[in-house]
């Protein structure tokens, strides 16, 4: 079950957050945004200007970002529409922080597909490398959350960290990605199955493998077939 997130003190949070505004880049990238809904729309924005704002409030903090409510109150005066109405958005999605996480924010499946594939086991690694769930390490590097499915049950049991999915995982698979990024390198993305490039069968391909290295035109074998059949 997702964890629920532990708001912060009120009055620290507005001290520190409540003149919250745009930097240049991210201006460049709210205007952007917001070009592509006509007027009286500004409010179908809501999800987009909040990821940008929380990844602004990532850049300044050397963290995966979060919502502190004084930046949920600018994102809804930006689009001009009342304050619950944007947080109703950044409560429903998990891909929004209500409290301060790590430079790491490591979300564990732990949905059906993924428990019967092992995703104990991938907690289990986060819990001999430090990780409590709903904490963030004292170096503020991690930040363990177990959530809902995400999406990648073909290849479970999985994790999403920041903005990359880590999938096919296992005990040692899960400590050697969180060693990597504890000492600052980069891991590689995706299934971490040898010779498996994204969820096709293990052992490879069993159907359309010429598609496997280039972008192969199967329709002139398809007419020759159905031909046939016709005959």
């Amino acid at each position: 079950m997702a964890d629920a997130a532990a708001i912060p003190d009120e009055a620290e949070v507005r001290a520190r957050w409540g003149a919250f505004q745009w930097n240049e880049d991210s201006k460049a990238k709210r205007d952007a945004i917001l070009s592509r809904y006509p007027a009286g729309r500004e409010q179908s924005a809501s999800i987009p200007l909040l990821d940008l704002a929380q990844r602004q409030v990532g850049a300044e903090t050397q963290t995966q970002g979060w919502l502190p409510v004084p930046v949920i109150e600018f994102v809804a005066r930006e689009i001009g529409v009342p304050y619950m109405r944007v947080y109703e958005v950044a409560t429903f999605y998990t891909m929004f922080n209500l409290a301060p996480v790590g430079r790491f924010h490591v979300q564990v499946c732990g949905t059906t597909p993924c428990m019967l594939r092992g995703s104990d086991d991938v907690l289990a690694a986060c819990k001999n490398k430090g990780l409590i769930k709903g904490k963030t390490t004292p170096d503020g590097l991690f930040t363990l959350t177990e959530v809902e499915c995400m999406g990648n049950c073909s290849s479970a049991p999985m994790v999403q960290i920041n903005d990359d999915n880590y999938e096919d995982l296992d005990y040692d698979r899960t400590i050697a990605i969180l060693e990597t990024l504890a000492n600052g390198g980069t891991p590689k993305p995706g299934t971490q199955e040898p010779g498996r490039h994204t969820v096709e069968p293990k052992g490879g391909p069993t159907s359309l493998t010429a598609m496997v290295t280039e972008n192969h035109d199967y329709r002139g074998e398809w007419n020759v077939a159905s031909q046939g059949a016709d005959a």
